[in-house]
């Protein structure tokens, strides 16, 4: 479907890609991984046509559409979110608009006329184009994908500026995966989603009809997501028929093979230098000497792929303190008629490792700017503990950075001490080497800002760290790293992310964020998703059980699921049939009278005409309502049976 061939490209001194070639099949699921400034976006973007190699060629089907969403940058504006998002469907919406307008006009015209005759026949064809296009099903489409990316109904009619960049993204995801192209070229789409937004992506991918191409630094994501994997590195392109934790295996098996052919063929040079210098100048040897000579130039000598270099670092001990970190007592918030929370109690104590959870908007920032002290409050109060020394890593603290200062000059704005005098070897551990610690913020990659305000958080020893998605544009090695340094710190910490894989390790208790009130839960993410999923399981009443023996117990309440599952889907699936057939009744007639209009006898009698044309409007009307109460329906089953551990029937 899409094949890239020997793409090269090259940047001042750096090659960034060098010969790279591979095919996309028509449902291909691929993972592009690879460190930060590795090429990836770069690489997309080659594919989407918005850059042009240095060399090679992209060729795609001329039928072939791609659609690409990039990691950040998209601000909209000027309509209510839910006519942007419909604005990809513009030529359903402009016909829908011709139907509406022919109407108008038909109504007004006598129908014994010439004119009125004519604008009958437009009309059908209209009706032919919006029902070709499946257009009496576009409202419960788009309402369906606003909905499972977090939006509310209540949402669809705000303007799309009064959105945050993240709920920016989201609109864009929404707008490209209602457009439905062959090719889906994905960069970090997990970034700005949360723990209830994600599963519903993962599901509506996994049956997406076209390719999808993933940039993610998202382990689980891609695992569940993923059938190939593309890793780019220094400029090459190998690719592992399998999802993340395939390629891994996979690379370090390959990576042994190389180390173990490398040394095997390291050995085979040395002896057949030394025989060349053991017997250079012996006339008896010259004619083997210069056969190994010759041999020795030919060789075509394997190179060890270079170790990409991960970040390393630790915290600085934790300054003593008290037993109570910080609490925050009756706290309330709103941003104008927004209410985010009220009378809000938390208490975080020496050693808490804690997760906010929750929908975006849900005021987990909001309440993690109001720890670190950064943000006000409207009532309420802040209390720091004993000796409480408190470090904050904002979500969009890299977007901050002073653009005119270069890595360095960012670092001593806030070194203090003897810590000035290793500042160099600090961003060394950021793989800001040599001059780049010179380079200005303003052209650094979002990775490379994202690294350099961790670096800044880590000059001053705290025992409160508060991170807020620390990872989102940190690669896997970088993350894995960070994430053994959470590991081996010895304060407090409170992390705002939605990354379950990074998350699981590092805390011990999970706040979630729901309708202005918090939530605490014992455990890690996973835990804490078991034990959500147990409690609304447990707020249906049928599925209660009251019963001591287990296995009565589990039959009586499958039984009552059945039961209940039965009454409640019979009526709607009795309602479906019954639609069924009088939509085929009803199209058998459309096409009996179209039949009948193609007939040129049909105009023999004016009266008769305008009859057959009256019944033929009326038809297409009742039809088109008939696939609009199919629709309606339909989404009520899918809804009922989803609330069944089941599914559907077979």
């Amino acid at each position: 479907m899409l094949s890239a061939v020997d793409i090269s490209l090259q940047y001042a001194e750096r090659r960034l890609l060098d010969g790279v070639t591979f095919h996309i099949g028509p449902t291909d699921r691929i993972g592009l991984v690879g460190a930060n400034g590795s090429g990836k976006s770069t690489l997309l973007r080659i594919l989407l046509g918005d850059i042009t190699p240095d060399s090679g060629e992209v060729t795609r089907a001329k039928y072939v559409t791609v659609g690409y969403l990039p990691q950040e940058g998209t601000a909209l504006a000027g309509r209510t979110l839910y006519k942007e998002v419909e604005s990809v469907f513009a030529d359903i919406v402009h016909t829908r608009e011709q139907l509406d307008q022919l109407q108008e006009a038909m109504a007004s015209t006598p129908h014994d006329t010439d004119a009125f005759h004519e604008m009958l026949e437009i009309f059908g064809e209209l009706q032919h184009r919006l029902e070709a296009a499946d257009g009496f099903r576009l409202s419960s489409l788009i309402e369906k994908v606003l909905i499972g990316l977090g939006f509310t109904q209540r949402d669809f009619t705000r303007q799309t500026d009064e959105f945050s960049g993240g709920w920016q993204m989201r609109i864009a995801l929404a707008k490209l995966l209602l457009l439905e192209p062959d090719i889906l070229l994905l960069d970090e789409p997990t970034n700005h989603l949360d723990l209830d937004s994600l599963p519903w992506l993962e599901e509506y991918l996994q049956s997406y009809q076209g390719a999808v191409v993933l940039v993610s630094h998202d382990r689980r994501f891609l695992d569940t997501m993923i059938r190939r994997t593309f890793e780019l590195s220094f400029g090459t392109l190998t690719d592992y028929a399998g999802n993340y934790s395939f390629f891994l295996d996979a690379r370090e098996e390959r990576r042994d093979l190389q180390r173990a052919a490398y040394r095997n063929q390291q050995q085979q040079i040395k002896q057949t230098e030394r025989f060349i210098e053991r017997f250079r100048y012996k006339a008896t040897k010259a004619r083997q000497v210069q056969s190994r000579i010759k041999a020795l130039d030919k060789l075509d000598v394997i190179r060890l792929e270079d170790q990409e270099e991960e970040i390393r670092f630790t915290f600085p001990p934790s300054p003593p303190s008290g037993k109570i970190a910080l609490t925050v007592n009756n706290i309330a918030k709103s941003y104008g008629p927004l209410k985010v929370f009220e009378h809000l109690d938390l208490q975080i104590d020496r050693g808490d490792r804690i997760a906010f959870v929750g929908v975006n908007g849900a005021g987990k920032s909001t309440l993690a700017r109001i720890i670190a002290g950064v943000e006000t409050f409207d009532t309420g109060e802040r209390i720091p503990g004993h000796n409480m020394v408190l470090s904050y890593f904002a979500q969009h603290q890299a977007e901050e950075l002073a653009p005119a200062f270069d890595a360095l000059q960012t670092v001593e704005a806030v070194a203090a001490g003897d810590v000035r005098r290793h500042l160099r070897t600090l961003l060394g551990c950021f793989l800001f080497h040599g001059d780049d610690v010179f380079k200005k913020v303003s052209v650094l990659s979002g990775g490379e800002k994202s690294r350099l305000a961790l670096a800044k958080m880590l000059l001053t020893p705290a025992n409160l760290i508060v991170l807020d998605e620390p990872t989102n544009h940190l690669d896997m090695r970088s993350k894995a790293v960070l994430q053994e340094a959470l590991v081996e710190f010895d304060g407090s910490m409170v992390i705002v992310s939605h990354d379950r894989d990074f998350l699981d390790p590092l805390v011990t208790k999970v706040v979630e964020f729901k309708d202005g009130h918090i939530r605490t839960t014992l455990g890690n993410v996973s835990e804490y998703l078991a034990a959500r999923q147990a409690r609304e399981a447990a707020a249906v009443p049928e599925r209660r059980s009251s019963s001591t023996t287990a296995g009565k117990d589990r039959k009586r309440r499958e039984a009552e699921m059945r039961n209940e599952r039965y009454a409640r889907t019979k009526p709607l699936q009795d309602k479906l049939a019954r639609l069924e057939k009088e939509i085929e009744d009803i199209e058998k007639r459309k096409r009996d009278l179209e039949a009948a209009l193609a007939d040129p006898d049909a105009y023999r009698s004016g009266e008769a005409l305008r009859e057959t044309h009256a019944t033929y409007r009326g038809t297409g009307e009742h039809l088109m309502d008939l696939y609009h109460r199919w629709g309606k329906i339909s989404e009520e089953l899918d809804k009922v049976r989803a609330e069944f551990d089941e599914g559907p029937e077979q």
